[in-house]
Protein backbone atom coordinates (compact mmCIF):
# COMPACT_ATOMS: atom_id res chain seq x y z
CA UNK A 1 0.00 0.00 0.00
CA UNK A 2 1.95 2.97 -1.24
CA UNK A 3 -0.45 5.86 -1.09
CA UNK A 4 -3.85 6.29 0.56
CA UNK A 5 -6.44 8.77 -0.57
CA UNK A 6 -7.35 9.79 2.99
CA UNK A 7 -6.97 13.55 3.35
CA UNK A 8 -5.02 13.68 0.10
CA UNK A 9 -1.66 12.55 1.45
CA UNK A 10 0.48 9.45 1.15
CA UNK A 11 0.90 7.12 4.08
CA UNK A 12 3.82 8.18 6.22
CA UNK A 13 4.38 4.98 8.22
CA UNK A 14 6.49 2.09 6.94
CA UNK A 15 5.21 -0.70 9.20
CA UNK A 16 1.97 -2.29 7.95
CA UNK A 17 0.27 -2.24 11.37
CA UNK A 18 1.00 1.46 11.72
CA UNK A 19 -0.30 2.09 8.21
CA UNK A 20 -3.55 0.39 9.20
CA UNK A 21 -3.80 2.59 12.30
CA UNK A 22 -3.07 5.69 10.23
CA UNK A 23 -5.85 4.85 7.76
CA UNK A 24 -8.27 4.22 10.62
CA UNK A 25 -7.45 7.59 12.16
CA UNK A 26 -7.96 9.35 8.83
CA UNK A 27 -11.31 7.60 8.36
CA UNK A 28 -12.40 8.68 11.85
CA UNK A 29 -11.46 12.29 11.09
CA UNK A 30 -13.38 12.27 7.81
CA UNK A 31 -16.41 10.69 9.51
CA UNK A 32 -16.33 13.39 12.19
CA UNK A 33 -16.17 16.16 9.59
CA UNK A 34 -19.12 14.57 7.80
CA UNK A 35 -21.12 14.36 11.04
CA UNK A 36 -20.43 18.03 11.79
CA UNK A 37 -21.59 19.06 8.32
CA UNK A 38 -24.90 17.17 8.33
CA UNK A 39 -27.99 19.31 8.91
CA UNK A 40 -30.22 18.57 11.88
CA UNK A 41 -33.84 18.32 10.83
CA UNK A 42 -36.82 18.38 13.17
CA UNK A 43 -40.45 17.59 12.44
CA UNK A 44 -42.71 20.65 12.55
CA UNK A 45 -45.74 19.86 14.60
Amino acid sequence: MNCGSGLGQCLMERDFDRQVAEVQIRAAVLNRFTAIGLPVTKAAG
